[in-house]
């Protein structure tokens, strides 16, 4: 009897029944603790039941829009959502942490954010064949007013060396900021000329005055809206250089001022749709442009209180398959030119001038022409000083748009230009006297990456007045531009 009394306090021991009160304490602890660990589970099984029952919603919606979609008269009736009771969260001591309207809610982005960081880079080597390599003193030679490597001592050249950025700071401001890295400059150690100097090209903000964005004002340092081919970018251009005819109106193509842009929704969609296409287009500068600006040149300090007034209008359109684009310009100005012997003219010129453009858009073959006349600044031989003289000058040009199997675009083209006027942004305003015929070839090999190749029968004076006569020979010319 007293082993079997003695096998029954040991296992009461055992199982800890010897203290009542001190049992039923850890029992209490250890169930309690087993309902927090619960608690903690249940409301993480909730908190992703919440996330995939918004997600199976966003699924639904956006099934239930591509496959029966809404008329826009009828009224949109939601289906109601089951939600978890919220007695049952609170049971378990919190929420899941989930919010619905904060998750889909976009946070909007900061205007830096907004900004995006690009640019292109042009490297050239010019080769004169044959012709005016060089000349005696006084006589021409074989040079151009647009690309200062063709000569007798060039080789490999950059062009452009352009970085932008651009971006919307916010719904009715935008930015546009541009430098090029391959400007000369003059006046170094003994007049050498050196090359890869950082100038400011563009600088300027575009308001919208409306939410589709057809009217905006454009202020600061942009491109003078003059001439088609002016305002096309070069980066996007399918010959080597501008037209001298065309050019000699505003040489750098930039001013500082204001200029009111219009562009009509309907026009716009056309524009965009030959961006879509790969044609090269003239940019975004609007159907009718009007501006006011200094009337000096690019990054050139105003000289009087005159201001140049300018306007363009250019209009797209329809015709069969095919897309026509013509348009006109004209200006009033007063310029003053640099002077050989130092500063600038102390008296202003007239500087008119109105043309005319047209633009058959390739599909595959089209045709591009400008033409413009008028009056400026040319130095006269006669007299030895600076007048007012007529000038007028454009050129026509034929090219073609052919996509490659492997997804490269080749771009054939055959252009001539004419021009007889002042060169107004050169020494003294010597006269230019310019033809010439320029056959080429661009590869689009991919986005990234264009070639050009060209040859030029050119026959033109020297933008020099102390040069007389005019140079000829054969050029042959490589581009490639990398953009990025």
């Amino acid at each position: 009897m007293a082993a079997k009394r003695l096998s029954v306090i040991a296992l009461a021991v055992s199982l800890g029944w010897t203290n009542p009160a001190h049992a039923q304490g850890e029992d209490l602890a250890t169930l309690q603790l087993q309902i927090a660990q619960m608690q903690e589970q249940m409301r993480g099984q909730m908190a992703a039941m919440l996330a995939m029952q918004q997600q199976i919603e966003a699924l639904q919606g956006k099934l239930a829009s591509a496959t029966n979609p809404v008329p826009a008269t009828s009224p949109l009736v939601a289906a109601p959502t089951p939600q978890p009771a919220p007695l049952a969260l609170a049971a378990l001591g919190g929420s899941s942490g989930t919010s619905p309207t904060a998750a889909d809610k976009p946070k909007p982005k900061a205007w830096y954010d907004r900004l995006q960081l690009r640019g292109y880079t042009q490297l050239r080597f010019n080769e004169i064949i044959s012709g005016d390599k060089t000349a005696p003193a006084g006589q021409s030679r074989l040079r151009s007013v647009h690309d200062g490597s063709i000569s007798d001592r060039s080789n490999f050249s950059l062009r452009r060396v352009r970085v932008v950025l651009q971006g919307e700071i916010s719904d009715r401001v935008s930015l546009y900021l541009q430098h090029d890295f391959a400007s000369a400059v003059m006046g170094q150690q003994a007049g050498e000329r050196r090359e890869g100097f950082g100038q400011l090209r563009d600088a300027y903000a575009d308001v919208f005055l409306d939410r589709h964005k057809t009217f905006k004002v454009r202020l600061g340092q942009s491109k003078v809206p003059y001439g088609w081919e002016n305002m096309q970018s070069s980066s996007n251009r399918l010959t080597l250089d501008r037209s001298d005819g065309i050019n000699s109106a505003v040489p750098g193509e930039r001013d500082l001022g204001v200029i009111a842009y219009f562009t009509p929704r309907t026009m716009q969609k056309i524009w965009d749709e030959l961006t879509k296409e790969g044609q090269k287009t003239f940019g975004n500068y609007g159907a009718f442009g009007i501006g006011l600006m200094n009337g000096q040149g690019t990054n050139k300090t105003e000289q009087d209180n005159a201001l140049m007034q300018v306007a363009l209008v250019s209009l797209p359109f329809r015709v069969g398959d095919q897309i026509l684009e013509v348009g006109a310009s004209a200006m009033r100005n007063h310029f003053r030119p640099e002077l050989r012997s130092g500063g600038v003219s102390a008296k202003g010129y007239a500087d008119d001038r109105i043309g005319v453009h047209a633009m058959l858009y390739p599909r595959p073959i089209g045709v591009q022409a400008e033409w413009n006349w008028g009056k400026g600044p040319e130095f006269d031989r006669a007299s030895g000083t600076i007048k007012e003289k007529k000038l007028n000058g454009g050129y026509v040009q034929v090219m073609g748009r052919f996509a490659t199997e492997g997804g490269s675009t080749l771009w054939p083209y055959a252009r001539w230009q004419h021009y007889r006027g002042g060169w107004k942004v050169a020494l003294n305003a010597p006269r230019v006297e310019t033809d010439e015929i320029e056959v080429g070839l661009e590869w689009q090999a991919m986005k990234a990456l264009e070639l050009t190749l060209a040859y030029a029968r050119m026959r033109r004076s020297e933008a020099d007045e102390r040069r007389l006569g005019r140079a000829e020979g054969n050029v042959l010319r490589t581009q490639i531009q990398w953009n990025y």
